[in-house]
């Protein structure tokens, strides 16, 4: 079920053939500082690098060549989402659109992996265990203590956040339990109204809507890399199943902008980051 029973369904129709679809464009964040210093990060609030600009800006001018035109976006609470969103829509002509940010869209919380560096983790606990903290579905890294400054609990910025939902660690499938509830409420009724959004998030938010979209397998979607700040393209049907385009790289139905060669690298270089 691809949204809630008794919705009431009102489309702008799109044509393609006798098909018809709704667009929807997610987009990971460019490269953050800790990103570039290979720490995991999490819910932890650090800005994108000058790199992660750069793919920010070139994300928006792709889209800004192909004609996209939004009605609104979502992000997470995160600045290096919101940053690359603000860049990309800047870039587009489109600063102005109205933007939602939603704790339920940040990345994976890692734990007591927080601010560890991913190489130097590797070396301590072996790369068999990362693999498993970092990689696996339902498996997630050991918890941040209480008094952690990487607890949300203890983190001002997360007072509105009741504390029962304030996460010590996540795997996907927690991090997925949060993003599809509101995929469900909050982004697929306005879908279904017609509008046309981005979503700035994450590498772990974005997986799991992707693994719902698409309906990946466990064993699937845990080998399964986004890249940074390459907008990747949805096409839904009024059921909001996906339309697979003919240049889409499976498991996903949707289509990365962009040199399409350039992209495997840069695929490759986020499953390389703990090797």
């Amino acid at each position: 079920m691809m949204f809630p029973r008794g919705l009431k369904v009102v489309c702008k129709r799109q044509h393609t053939g006798d098909r018809l679809k709704h667009a929807l464009v997610l987009i990971r964040h460019g490269e953050s500082t800790w990103n570039q210093e290979n720490k995991f990060t999490g819910w932890y609030d650090c800005p994108l690098s000058s790199k992660g600009q750069e793919e920010a800006q070139a994300g928006g001018k792709i889209m800004a060549e192909e004609n996209f035109k939004f009605s609104g976006a979502l992000t997470s609470t995160l600045k290096r989402a919101n940053q690359t969103l603000d860049i990309a829509l800047r870039a587009l002509g489109q600063a102005d659109i109205p933007v939602q940010r939603a704790w339920e869209l940040n990345e994976r919380h890692y734990g007591a992996l927080q601010g560890l560096d991913k190489q130097e983790t590797v070396n301590k606990y072996g790369i068999d265990q990362v693999n498993i903290w970092r990689r696996s579905y339902d498996v997630p890294p050991p918890e941040c203590e209480l008094d952690s400054p990487h607890y949300p609990a203890n983190d001002p910025k997360y007072a509105f956040l009741a504390k029962e939902l304030c996460p010590r660690t996540e795997s996907l499938k927690t991090t997925l339990e949060r993003v599809i509830p509101f995929w469900a409420k909050s982004i697929a009724p306005r879908i279904l109204s017609g509008e046309n959004l981005i979503i700035a998030a994450h590498g772990n938010s974005l997986r799991a809507l992707v693994k719902y979209l698409d309906n990946i397998p466990e064993d699937v979607i845990t080998e399964l890399n986004i890249p940074t700040a390459v907008p990747l393209v949805y096409e839904l049907d009024d059921n909001l199943r996906p339309m697979t385009h003919q240049l889409s790289f499976a498991p996903l139905s949707g289509r990365y902008l962009g040199n399409q060669e350039e992209i495997r690298q840069r695929i490759e270089g986020v499953k390389n980051q703990t090797k």
